[in-house]
């Protein structure tokens, strides 16, 4: 089992960097950083490059939509170079408030634009001469959309890599097929190791029939709230609100994918009502209704032994990666769950 960290994008990003180096001391193997509406996440992974040496690096992702993918790929390169090959290309479809909002381009087939980012960023990354005739995409853009003076080009530099790893963000059936077909990883989102298979199981078998041996097996990213100790249960309050605003904020009535995500989980009478109460502005109401046992399963709150237990129970669902979300929100606090994290992994 690996352990990753989210960098903080809020405060003072070089004191989070300092934080990600020493970490990396106590044995994290793995460092992402986010890219919502915040600043871009390609500066600072650069940097992150920079100030370490051995922690991998991973783009905690990159919405498809706003680059053009030989963008993306350049991108890839560059940080997979900066970084002396330690950089996973994460990539997800985001959302229509997000892109729609923020980007103002319009969120269309998402899995076709995923499927053809992909494939064109390989393509880039091998240094062939970039010709792709897709729904989504076309490379060169055809005269009769432009100049006409564009021609097939292939990137200047050799990449470190002519086969970087590719994380794909879902949560959707399709999408998740997508993933276990396409992707060297996976990442879901609120994962319930005793659910997983039953919500995930039959889109994951789908992809995997149709999957390239030469991809390996599909690694699993799980991003996990965590608080070790024998006095750490009221921190499970804090977990409430990030999964009341995911559930019952991030989208629309009939266009929220976690809320569609609860409903699969089995939770579908509060799923209606934690939308309902956050989108009337209740939230800490909406906060209240989060399932006990919701809370309790997508985290790892208590004393050590308890978290050892659950974190056999994500290996079990197939888990590789755990990306801690620590609710001691204190560099020493960081740096003590980080060092009990890899004992009990390498146990």
């Amino acid at each position: 089992m690996r352990i990753g960290i989210q960098a903080s994008y809020s405060g003072g990003f070089h004191q989070t960097a300092a934080e990600i180096r020493g970490l990396e001391s106590a044995g994290l193997d793995l460092a992402t950083v986010a890219e919502v509406y915040t600043f871009d996440a390609v500066s600072q992974l650069g940097y992150l490059a920079a100030v370490t040496e051995r922690v991998e690096l991973m783009s905690g992702i990159f919405p498809i939509y706003s680059r053009t993918p030989a963008l993306t790929a350049m991108t890839a390169a560059g940080l997979d170079f900066v970084s002396d090959g330690r950089f996973t290309l994460g990539l997800g479809a985001s959302g229509p408030q997000v892109i729609e909002g923020w980007h103002g381009v319009p969120y269309d087939a998402p899995l076709q634009r995923t499927r053809e980012v992909v494939e064109i960023c390989r393509q880039v990354w091998r240094r062939e001469r970039l010709v792709h005739e897709g729904p989504k995409y076309t490379v060169p853009l055809p005269a009769d959309q432009g100049t006409g003076l564009g021609k097939p080009l292939k990137l200047i530099n050799t990449p470190v890599r002519d086969r970087i790893p590719v994380m794909l963000a879902a949560i959707g059936p399709k999408n998740v097929e997508l993933a276990a077909e396409i992707a060297e990883a996976w990442e879901p989102i609120f994962f319930m190791p005793e659910r997983a298979g039953s919500v995930w199981g039959d889109s994951l078998a789908a992809g995997k029939a149709k999957r390239d041996p030469a991809l390996g097996e599909l690694q699993i990213v799980v991003g996990v709230p965590i608080a070790i100790g024998d006095d750490v249960e009221p921190v499970l309050d804090l977990v409430r609100p990030q999964l009341a605003l995911y559930i019952g904020g991030m989208g629309a009535r009939g266009r929220n994918f976690y809320n569609d995500l609860a409903r699969r989980y089995g939770y579908e009478d509060e799923a209606r009502t934690i939308q309902d109460l956050y989108l009337d502005g209740r939230k800490d109401e909406a906060a209240a209704v989060v399932p006990e046992e919701l809370v309790r399963a997508v985290s790892l709150v208590g004393p050590e032994s308890h978290v050892a237990e659950r974190v056999a129970a994500f290996r079990e669902a197939g888990v590789t990666t755990l990306v801690l979300q620590p609710l001691d929100d204190s560099p020493e606090g960081r740096l003590r769950t980080v060092e009990t994290m890899r004992k009990i992994a390498d146990r």
